[in-house]
């Protein structure tokens, strides 16, 4: 698209089962909290996996999101010649677009199969945990509150503060 001068290269958007959706441009608070919640799924994970920020991933033909956050196997080198297929976890951080990361984004990923979906929920300050995908979306939704704790099911013998994800 970039090539035929459909989309520019600045062009914020990103494919969702065959449409090409924009993005919202980030406000400082967005972009800080992505960084934050980097940071700490950087510790809880170590070496063994990446924290892609805001990188595709390729979920079929028709869909190549770019999450605020993709925790993926290996390391950025295994991903040069292709965007990785799937993601230990995918974490979304929510601003403006929290009602589309609770339903498009949500049904997308749990078709997909990512069975540990995130969204840190700015406005409502607490993270939202997706698990148990299917066709129909995520069996089960946990809402955290900043006192809360979670542990990926990625890395199991990590502890994170839901408040160490929030600005």
């Amino acid at each position: 698209m970039v090539d035929a001068d459909v989309l520019g290269p600045d062009d914020r958007v990103e494919l969702i089962e065959g449409e090409i959706l924009v993005m919202s441009p980030e406000q400082s608070r967005h972009a800080a909290a992505i960084d934050v919640a980097a940071e700490a799924l950087r510790h809880a994970f170590g070496p063994r996996a990446t924290v892609r920020v805001q990188h595709p991933l390729a979920l079929g033909p028709e869909s190549e999101p770019e999450p605020d956050l993709a925790v993926v196997s290996g390391s950025p080198r295994d991903y040069a010649d292709s965007h990785p297929t799937t993601a230990l976890l995918v974490v979304e951080v929510a601003d403006t677009s929290l009602a589309t990361d609770r339903t498009t984004k949500a049904l997308l990923y749990a078709r997909a199969g990512i069975a540990d979906y995130w969204i840190v929920n700015l406005p409502g300050r607490g993270l939202e945990v997706h698990r148990q995908p299917g066709p129909d979306g995520y069996g089960a939704v946990e809402r955290l509150s900043p006192a809360g704790h979670v542990t990926p099911l990625g890395a199991p013998g990590a502890t994170i503060l839901v408040a160490d994800l929030l600005v």
